[in-house]
């Protein structure tokens, strides 16, 4: 059962692992990102103050873990459509997509790593948070941290599959996944509260997934909120995930069958 995705695991590590300066520059992407909010946090973090109360943290604090939290949506969003389309382009995809195995097994096997390089990610963020700028992480309710990030990956996962279905078809889609995660970021409450948005914006940013993930984890982190405390973002979440995840599956095994009838699998 696991013997396909600790296949896929291996050769993207040996691949990532080839490229050591790039991965440097990626942790340094990172420290220098974080450092621009805390500027910008000493700048003009005390004009938010008053819609970060329900969280207890500063402008800085709360962005931090928004963007790295982020990372894990990005992630389930894009990752996918961009795995399709470098399959395409190296023209290995027929071959990966004729095989046995279950079509579900294989996105999994394609996906897991992505998820395993998003964590390294989001870990370098809060040691970097929490050991450079003395950010107190300690309140974390571990077991309501885990339930959102499960559902979370679940939801985005769910919008992956539908933005792969794009490239499967359309063999282009990447602009509408950018377009997506800018529409998340700026909405969802990742660089500030949604309320401080007019009425009418907020209500958008509550038909976004992104909202309740973002809220929730800052609540779970900073706060400590048990499950109970959370109930209605997860009910959201889980929602969310019922929805998209069935839909995203249904739409990508029709992009296939129909990239295979047509013959087009090797086309990009």
């Amino acid at each position: 059962m696991f013997k396909k995705p600790l296949a896929f695991i291996k050769k993207d590590f040996l691949i990532e692992s080839s490229y050591k300066f790039a991965f440097l520059l990626h942790i340094f992407g990172i420290f220098a990102w974080i450092l621009t909010f805390y500027f910008i946090d000493k700048l003009f973090g005390s004009v938010i103050t008053p819609h970060l109360k329900p969280y207890g943290v500063n402008y800085f604090s709360y962005v931090l873990l928004g963007i790295a939290f982020f990372t894990y949506v990005g992630t389930g969003t894009g990752s996918l459509a961009a795995r399709i389309r470098n399959e395409q382009l190296m023209g290995t995809l027929e071959t990966l997509l004729l095989t046995p195995a279950r079509l579900s097994m294989i996105i999994i096997s394609m996906s897991v790593w992505n998820f395993i390089w998003a964590s390294i990610s989001v870990v370098a963020y809060l040691i970097f948070g929490a050991l450079l700028f003395g950010i107190d992480f300690s309140h974390t309710n571990l077991l309501s941290a885990f339930v959102i990030l499960i559902l979370t990956v679940t939801s985005f996962s769910g919008l992956g599959l539908l933005a792969a279905s794009f490239i499967m078809v359309l063999k282009r889609g990447q602009p509408v996944t950018w377009a997506v995660n800018m529409s998340f970021e700026l909405l969802g409450g990742v660089y500030f509260p949604i309320t401080i948005f007019p009425g009418w914006l907020q209500i958008i940013s509550h038909l976004l997934p992104v909202t309740y993930s973002i809220r929730a984890m800052q609540l779970a982190v900073y706060k400590g909120y048990s499950l109970q405390s959370l109930s209605s973002d997860i009910m959201a979440l889980l929602l969310f995930s019922v929805i998209l995840m069935p839909a995203g599956l249904l739409a990508f095994k029709w992009a296939v069958r129909r990239a295979k009838m047509n013959g087009n699998l090797a086309h990009y």
